[in-house]
């Protein structure tokens, strides 16, 4: 048996097992799965030599294992640049990053323009540095809104990148083509919070895609539909995400519609649950 999965703690809400392991049943892939694999932060080092030792092939990392675990891999550009890694191939220890690929090959999967736009990103946490860094890589122009100023500019001195902070007040005079919602404001249970502040005027038609992907309809989304804009939720991110380290593991294409198919179904099944 082939074995993968996800390491985090803790990691019982990841919807990662459902759309891995339905990509196997749909190529006929009878000889892998994809697991649950909680391990505390005291003894990472430790989990991921017994990862290798028992044969797993890679693992996927979750919080609030992912920039702890650089310096135990061999981390390659895009992780060393946003300073996390979230794919791990046990076979040659090399580590990547895929969130980028996923934010990126779904926007594009939805048609949106990204080169010279007017990008704001909302955040500037970990989720952020991997927005930031592909939207740039794509010729996108980026303005940061964080509650903290310093962290917003940490961000963008760490990449090096051409970016400007700024706050909700200056959007008045900043043209905006696209919003980004990288914070985790409006997630399951706290549906009721939105990142835009109702004092704001809320950009018109502008497209907003927010990485929250429970509930799949955020405040935010519903902000931008009422003000004439396009609401994009972040499932397909993260489907994606899962294909990019799917494809490193098996060196085959993923099956994402399959994958995305299974992860609102077990979003689905979770809501049923409460």
């Amino acid at each position: 048996m082939n074995r993968v999965g996800v390491i985090g703690w803790p990691v019982a809400h990841s919807i990662s097992p459902a759309m891995h392991n339905a990509a196997f049943a749909a190529l006929g892939l009878s000889d892998w799965s994809y697991e649950l694999l909680p391990i505390p932060p005291d003894i990472l080092k430790l989990g991921l030599r017994q990862l290798r030792d028992h044969g797993f092939v890679g693992v996927n990392v979750t919080v609030p294992h992912k920039q702890v675990v650089m310096p135990l891999v061999k981390a390659d550009e895009r992780a060393r640049a946003v300073g996390a890694v979230n794919t791990i191939d046990f076979r040659d220890n090399r580590a990547t990053n895929t969130d980028i690929a996923g934010l990126i090959d779904d926007l594009k999967a939805h048609g949106v323009e990204l080169a010279n736009t007017n990008v704001l990103v909302l955040g500037a946490g970990g989720a952020a540095r991997a927005a930031v860094y592909g939207l740039v890589m794509e010729g996108a122009n980026i303005g940061i809104i964080n509650r903290t100023v310093e962290k917003a500019q940490q961000l963008i001195d760490d990449l090096g990148v051409d970016a400007r902070v700024m706050s909700f007040g200056d959007t008045e005079d900043w043209y905006v083509d696209l919003i980004v919602n990288c914070t985790s404001v409006g997630m399951w249970p706290q549906v009721a919070e939105c990142p835009w502040p109702d004092s704001v005027p809320f950009p018109e038609g502008v497209t907003v895609y927010d990485m929250v992907y429970r509930p799949e309809q955020t405040r935010l989304l519903d902000k931008a539909e009422a003000h004439g804009g396009r609401a994009i939720g972040g499932l397909g991110m993260l489907v994606r995400q899962g294909a990019a380290a799917f494809e490193i593991w098996m060196g085959v294409k993923a099956p994402v519609e399959v994958m995305l198919e299974a992860a609102r179904e077990e979003l689905r099944q979770a809501r049923k649950l409460g």
